[in-house]
């Protein structure tokens, strides 16, 4: 296996994003694998940003700690950075801004000082170009085709309007390679890796495959207060609004959105919201109003680090509780935690079958870490998708119920369900009801529709699998996690298999409702169970105390805004073993 890792940093408004994006998709378009992650302060200006990209020759879940390349826009990116650099690795910088030293970093560092803004400027661009000319001196100093890169940039800037843009961008990089290869050539070819055959794949952030999952769910309306992470899923959806006929609605409030979305609903559309953990506190009485009158919805909640505002443009997984018992009383919902772009996808498709098969809320539980890093995935199957809108009923058959109870008492907990306009009419509202949907205190009538709306668990617990297991049967360790986590847990067992150390991860999926026999059976003989969490409390650990009464042996957790690396998580497995030997 052939790899890198890159990362750029500067200020917001240097193009840090935009140049991290074209250097990920160049690698994928010739066929390697890459896998990005960002990181930037809640500013609207300014603060440091950074970007970093990993390059491998074989598929990758996750970035890595250290960095082989780092471009400097700011000499803060320089101090920020430098004890991320592997032996060895590279450093670009701005040699019109400022100098860096050996004696500033450490020796074994490559230093690459370069000219940026005074090549973009001299080579027909502006100064904020200088992140295409790190770029092309990236690209020089792994030895990659340089033609690559002109296939990326034009795609981006490319078209009637960006033609002159995307030309003057190339030439800007062009100069950054040419002057790498010029002054630097005992660096070139210090970082090898080599284009593959061409394959179709996508370079795509985990917000992107909920809204392509929505889409081909059939989602015909979604409606959202613009909230980071997942404001992304409104900016995608509403330039597909034409091509799709979609309703995308940017509301007053998160408020508005998810009663929009339940109206949307109850009219007959498939529908859906999003938000993270502020924009739900707002949701969640209406959460209980779709429950109540059995409105199918989709909720989209993609944390970042609370209480309160917290860390605005950071990750964490905080909201599992929340999640799973958000708003008053005691009612089913369905809560799933995609780990990967593929899972986003898929499980957003399967949310909007669930949710109108059962008539139930079902949350869609990401993070900022998942929402905004992409990854290299192949095309989604999307033809063997099919859409299962339950037990809606068509005009014909509306026309020949006689006595229609929408809240019918069935075996399964699920009865038919009509929209305006159709003959069969009933009665909803927000207080408690009868069969009929008239308001009831009636003893009879509250226990009937409680264990009627909780039925519903019995049938929906048969048909989901809540749990996904990777690695060795017989494994010396056993990780126990969910959601973003995936990835990162993923590449730290490719580490633990070059030392022989075999393990197994257990991926819970579903968390609500909780998959509790077959997590009994999965750890009750495991040794060395591991839970690994972003968060500070150990949420899915209690879960599993909760809904087995079984503890796990060690904990790991991370709360400080960031995601885990690989090497984060194989040095503390190791430290925590080591520690339980002792």
């Amino acid at each position: 296996m052939t790899e890198f890792s890159w990362k750029i940093g500067g200020e917001a408004g240097y193009g840090i994003m935009t140049s991290g994006l074209i250097f990920g998709k160049a690698f994928v378009k010739s066929g390697l694998f890459a896998f990005d992650t960002n990181e930037y302060p809640s500013l609207i200006r300014g603060g440091h940003n950074t970007y970093t990209v990993r390059v491998c020759d074989e598929p990758i879940f996750s970035h890595s700690k250290k960095i082989d390349i780092l471009v400097a826009l700011t000499k803060l990116a320089v101090e920020k950075h430098k004890d991320e650099i592997s032996e060895n690795g590279f450093i670009i910088f701005d040699q019109s801004v400022f100098s860096v030293s050996n004696e500033e970093v450490r020796d074994d560092i490559n230093l690459v000082p370069i000219p940026l803004t005074e090549i973009a400027t001299k080579s027909g661009g502006q100064a904020i170009m200088r992140n295409n000319v790190a770029i092309g001196a990236s690209f020089a100093l792994v030895d990659y085709n340089f033609e690559h890169l002109v296939d990326t940039i034009n795609g981006i800037f490319g078209g009637k309007k960006g033609e002159d843009i995307a030309k003057t961008n190339i030439n800007v990089a062009r100069e950054g390679y040419n002057y790498v290869e010029r002054n630097f050539p005992k660096f070139l070819r210090s970082i090898k890796i080599s284009a593959k055959k061409f394959a179709k794949r996508m370079y795509i952030i985990g917000n992107e495959a909920i809204s392509l999952g929505a889409i081909r769910a059939g989602c015909k309306f979604y409606s959202a207060y613009p909230m980071t992470p997942a404001s992304s899923i409104l900016h995608f959806l509403s330039s597909k609004e034409n091509d799709y006929n979609i309703i995308v609605k940017q509301t007053e409030d998160e408020i508005a959105a998810i009663h929009m979305a339940i109206g949307a609903s109850f009219a007959g559309v498939r529908s859906m919201t999003g938000t993270s953990g502020g924009g739900f506190s707002l949701m969640t009485e209406a959460l209980g109003l779709a429950a109540l009158t059995e409105t199918p919805l989709v909720v989209v909640l993609a944390q970042r680090p609370g209480p309160s505002t917290g860390m605005p443009t950071h990750t964490e997984q905080g909201d599992l509780k929340f999640a799973i018992n958000a708003s008053n009383g005691e009612f089913p919902r369905v809560v799933v935690a995609p780990g990967d772009a593929n899972e986003c996808f898929y499980e957003t498709f399967n949310a909007f079958n669930i949710a109108e098969k059962y008539q139930i809320p079902v949350i869609v539980l990401t993070d900022k870490f998942l929402a905004e890093s992409h990854s290299t995935i192949d095309p989604f199957l999307s033809k063997q998708l099919k859409i299962d809108r339950g037990m809606l009923l068509t005009d014909e058959k509306a026309k020949q119920i006689k006595d229609y109870k929408r809240y019918e008492n069935t075996a399964t907990g699920v009865s038919y369900r009509s929209i305006p306009s159709q003959i069969a009419m009933f009665k909803a509202a927000t207080d408690e009801h009868d069969e009929y949907g008239r308001l009831s205190e009636e003893q009879s009538d509250r226990i009937t529709q409680m264990d009627k709306r909780f039925r519903k668990f019995k049938v929906l617990e048969s048909e989901i699998d809540g749990i996904k297991i990777y690695g060795d049967d017989d494994a010396d360790i056993t990780i126990i996690s969910w959601g973003s986590t995936k990835g990162p847990i993923l590449e730290a067992m490719k580490i633990f298999a070059k030392k022989g150390v075999k393990v197994c991860f257990i991926q819970v999926l579903y968390l609500m409702p909780f998959p509790t026999t077959k997590m009994k059976l999965l750890i009750e003989k495991r040794k060395n169970k591991i839970i690994i969490e972003n968060n500070k409390t150990a949420q899915l650990a209690s879960l599993i105390k909760e809904h087995t009464g079984m503890d796990i042996d060690y904990k790991i957790l991370k709360y400080d805004g960031r995601p885990f690396t690989p090497e984060d998580i194989y040095e503390k497995i190791d430290e925590v073993l080591t520690f339980a030997k002792l």
